[in-house]
């Protein structure tokens, strides 16, 4: 059962100038650490997915895989992983996006998703949105219902939300 008076930033450690000056990285490996905290987590996100009637959920590498796989696990449904470049061995879908500096490519297995299946797709991050609108397109793609994602985080300076205009979408904090 849920906690409404559980404080996740305690678990979050904040990192400056990292990767590089000016940044402040957010490291959820505190949060995964802690066995209640990461229940916790879980929880809420798998309260969503069930309020929308999820039936897949949909991770990007690679933490989308750490958070995504307990919630699929809870819900008693399947994982579909969005993978970088030459990491699935069958037939793929593919989606180029853009970076912040460069471009990058997820892929999908083709048939990861059915047609009108509702997928919730799952991050630790929201930041520019760019990783999450690829993946979105990529279930889309294969016929998918994108129902909403949910994150662990949300960065609301970086303005991810912008890209996921339509969709329903959860965070656990906000920096």
């Amino acid at each position: 059962m849920a906690d409404k008076e559980f404080d996740f930033s305690k678990y979050v450690a904040s990192i400056p100038d990292f990767p590089e000056p000016g940044v402040i990285f957010r490291d959820i490996s505190p949060l995964m650490a802690d066995g209640k905290a990461y229940s916790e987590a879980t929880d809420r996100i798998t309260n969503f997915a069930k309020a929308r009637g999820t039936e897949m959920i949909c991770g990007p590498e690679a933490r989308g895989f750490i958070v995504g796989c307990p919630v699929a696990n809870q819900l008693g449904v399947g994982f579909a992983p969005a993978r970088k470049k030459g990491k699935l061995p069958r037939e793929t879908v593919s989606v180029k996006f853009q970076l912040e500096y460069g471009e990058a490519e997820l892929f999908m297995h083709k048939d990861a998703v059915k047609p009108g299946q509702k997928v919730l797709i799952v991050d630790d991050l929201l930041a520019t949105g760019g990783t999450v609108a690829a993946t979105i397109d990529l279930v889309e793609q294969l016929g998918g219902i994108v129902v909403g994602a949910a994150f662990l985080i949300e960065l609301e300076d970086l303005h991810g939300r912008d890209k996921m205009k339509g969709y329903d979408i959860f965070s656990l904090l906000k920096y």
